[in-house]
């Protein structure tokens, strides 16, 4: 470890413990303060490095293995959208490209049964959840609010306005503690949302009435076009749940053995009732902000070309060879399973959907208003008189 990194870190724990109250069990770094640089395990060639605190536990080879498995069907799918896009058979995509430790390592630490709230970039997060492509890009395509059932997959809508989920991962994690069930909400979030005011609201709740709730922000660096420096003055986002009394960390969101040890220990953390968790992933969006961006208008192609030198998905492909458990044989299976995942996934999305007219007003309130009812059978009318004017052979279409 570097000396200046010796002494930072040094210089975090005594402040930390000044300022943890007596009798109250000092997490992470002792007290709320995050490590004063990201914690990593792997440098940006994939090699192995000691974090900057001590108090993370390296995961286990067997979990690392699969979570570079499914980065690569994760990548492979991020590319197969976006060629859905420029095909038509999406309206719109964010792509998740470099950001894969970030998404899957995190998803990676909850069980089925806890709840997961993902914003509009995370598909690769909700399809390593064991979610079908298909349904995923059910609300990219325009067909449905959402492709499938949050009940069942304990899966929150993807969610497109800023840092809205947060407040809805909080209550539910909260409603879970009340009714006795173990079980956590793991909450996205994007570096821009922390300006918005239910970052804080969520925040501050979750703190008060210690609910079991793991927020992490994917810091990408770039709201839209507007630079982390035009966000905040802070340290770094994690340093913002200080003030709410929340627990928080800053991580290499490129790495994915610091990904998976400290969003595991926040899990952890908050499944054991000691209170929400904020982590902070250092990562980049290595391509624009959705297909209708033009993102040389706000940064440049060195920095982007600079980030692909950390690339997560190479990195941890390095690594898993330098510790003898990836080879030329196994990655070459990987790829075939993603290329096979893709396949399946541009055959199904070449079939176009039938939506059901019916749908739009099937979801809008838990039953019908007056208001609705009149509004359906005002568009059933319209359609009826429509038939009503095509040819014989056109009604029964």
């Amino acid at each position: 470890m570097a000396p200046t990194r010796k002494a930072a870190n040094a210089r975090a724990s005594k402040a930390a413990e000044q300022a943890a109250p007596d009798g109250v069990e000092a997490p992470f770094q002792k007290g709320l303060i995050p490590a004063p640089t990201p914690v990593s395990f792997l440098d940006a060639h994939g090699e192995r490095v000691t974090p900057v605190t001590d108090d993370y536990v390296a995961p286990d080879d067997d979990d690392v293995l699969e979570c570079y498995r499914r980065m690569v069907i994760g990548r492979r799918f991020d590319a197969q959208a976006t060629a859905l896009t420029k095909q038509g058979r999406l309206a719109v995509y964010p792509s998740s490209r470099g950001q894969e430790a970030c998404q899957v390592g995190s998803v990676l630490r909850i069980r089925e049964d806890d709840w997961f709230f993902p914003t509009y970039r995370d598909s690769v997060a909700l399809v390593s959840r064991g979610i079908d492509p298909v349904e995923v890009l059910t609300l990219l395509r325009g067909d449905a609010h959402c492709g499938y059932d949050p009940a069942a997959t304990h899966t929150a809508a993807q969610c497109t306005p800023l840092a809205t989920q947060l407040l809805h991962a909080a209550g539910v994690a909260y409603g879970e503690q009340r009714q006795g069930r173990d079980r956590v909400a793991l909450a996205f979030i994007g570096d821009g949302a922390t300006s918005e005011g239910d970052f804080h609201e969520a925040l501050n709740f979750a703190a008060v009435f210690k609910a079991p709730v793991v927020f992490v922000v994917q810091n990408n660096g770039w709201a839209i076009s507007v630079p982390l420096e035009k966000q905040t003055a802070a340290p770094s986002l994690a340093y913002k749940g200080i003030g709410y009394g929340v627990v928080c960390e800053q991580v290499d969101g490129n790495d994915a053995l610091a990904v998976l040890a400290v969003v595991g220990k926040a899990v952890d953390w908050a499944r054991s009732g000691k209170g929400p968790v904020l982590i902070e992933l250092h990562t980049y969006r290595m391509e624009a902000h959705t297909n209708a961006d033009d993102q040389t208008r706000y940064r440049t192609s060195d920095e982007v070309e600079s980030w692909k030198q950390k690339d997560p998905v190479e990195r941890l492909a390095t690594y898993l060879r330098s510790v003898g458990r990836l080879d030329d044989d196994l990655d070459a299976q990987y790829a075939q399973e993603a290329e096979d995942f893709a396949a399946d996934l541009r055959d199904r999305m070449n079939e176009d959907a039938q939506p059901q007219v019916t749908s739009m007003f099937a979801h809008v309130y838990d039953g019908p208003t007056a208001q609705l009812v009149e509004q359906r059978d005002m568009v059933f009318e319209e359609i009826e008189a429509e038939r009503e004017t095509l040819p014989a052979s056109g009604k029964d279409a």
